[in-house]
């Protein structure tokens, strides 16, 4: 007997669940945990190389390291820094970081007659009458590390320092620092401050305190060599004035040293500022690193990347960052930089202050 085979029902098989979608085996994405998806940022966060800043020596054993002041007795000048930073210990000299405006500054104001570096640093009580030290001897990535202790005993002793020695000026380098010393040493914070000649000297000395902007190029108020370089200016005229250099008073005189635009392009004409030159001390010192953000660069101010030096000259290809072109910087003369002002004579001089240049 012929029996029909039974007609099932249509679907699956009973007892098996259907199968879950998912990626092919073999298809997952490259570098994916579990066959998810990486974003592309964390992907090159994870690729990003670090550059090893100081030849596999690590921040913790720099920390330990301090930087030796240059100071000796018949100064004309001390410069006065917060604490030095981890660049400035690897290298153990002052100001090492092509970043850093000071040693430009201090050619283009005539404080040098040529344009030094870092490793000239020792050279400069003989020659120029130029010293260094730091209000805090310890070692930090940024003066934001230093406590408020670190601070009171750093300006005691800056203090000692200065009356042992006995410079003509304490040259602050920044703003920022003197505010500290000054709420520490003589007891108040600053009201109004300008930069300059300060009202008070340094206790128990002649000694004069003059403030001028961090040499850091960071300084957001004067991120450029050429707005800082007046102020160098106006530290060597002042240094002439208690030497008695051109003039028959010896005593220091009531000068207003707020910046003026017009005042700075005549002191530049009149300073016959040199165009900078090329110095393989750097590119020795640093591996041609021009690039790269100054090391001692510890001060408190809000901090902007620095904007780039003046532009090539006129015809003159294009040139990537931190290339020199035929052995010269790519900047302009100090006196070149500064507007014509000439139609704003009716309008007041900006107040020093607020002046950002």
């Amino acid at each position: 007997m012929f029996v029909a085979p039974t007609k099932g029902k249509r679907g699956r098989p009973p007892g098996k669940d259907p199968k879950k979608p998912g990626a092919k085996k073999g298809k997952a994405t490259e570098g994916s945990a579990g066959g998810k998806q990486e974003k592309i940022s964390d992907a090159f966060k994870k690729v990003k190389r670090k550059v090893d800043r100081f030849n596999g020596v690590s921040e913790a054993e720099l920390m330990t390291k301090t930087l030796p002041d240059i100071l000796t007795f018949n100064l004309d000048i001390v410069i006065v820094g917060i604490n030095p930073g981890l660049m400035a210990a690897y290298k153990g000299h002052h100001y090492p970081g092509p970043g850093n405006h000071f040693w430009k500054c201090l050619f283009l104001s005539g404080l040098s007659d040529a344009q030094l570096n870092h490793l000239d640093d020792l050279l400069l009580p003989e020659k120029y009458g130029i010293g260094f030290t730091n209000m805090v001897e310890r070692t930090t990535p940024g003066s934001k590390d230093l406590s408020s202790k670190e601070f009171r005993e750093g300006g005691r002793i800056l203090v000692e320092k200065l009356k042992k020695y006995k410079p003509l000026v304490a040259a602050f380098n920044g703003k920022c620092i003197y505010e500290i010393f000054s709420k520490e040493i003589f007891g108040f914070k600053i009201k109004k401050f300008e930069f300059g000649v300060q009202p008070h000297k340094i206790p128990e000395t002649d000694t004069v305190c003059y403030v001028m902007p961090s040499s850091s190029a960071r300084c957001a108020q004067f991120p450029r060599a050429q707005d800082k370089v007046h102020y160098y200016i106006k530290l060597k005229e002042l240094r002439d004035q208690i030497k008695g250099i051109g003039t028959t008073v010896g005593d220091v005189q009531e000068t207003d040293y707020k910046f003026d635009l017009q005042l700075a392009k005549e002191d530049a004409k009149k300073m016959a500022i040199k165009e900078e030159q090329y110095d393989p001390g750097y590119e020795a010192a640093f591996g041609g690193a021009y690039g790269e953000a100054g090391p001692e660069d510890n001060v408190h101010c809000n901090f902007t990347p620095a904007e780039p030096e003046a532009a090539s000259k006129d015809g003159a290809p294009a040139l990537a960052p931190g290339q020199v072109p035929e052995g010269q910087w790519m900047m302009q003369s100090f006196a070149d930089q500064i507007p014509d002002i000439g139609g704003c004579s009716t309008q007041p001089p900006p107040q020093q202050g607020g002046e950002t240049v």
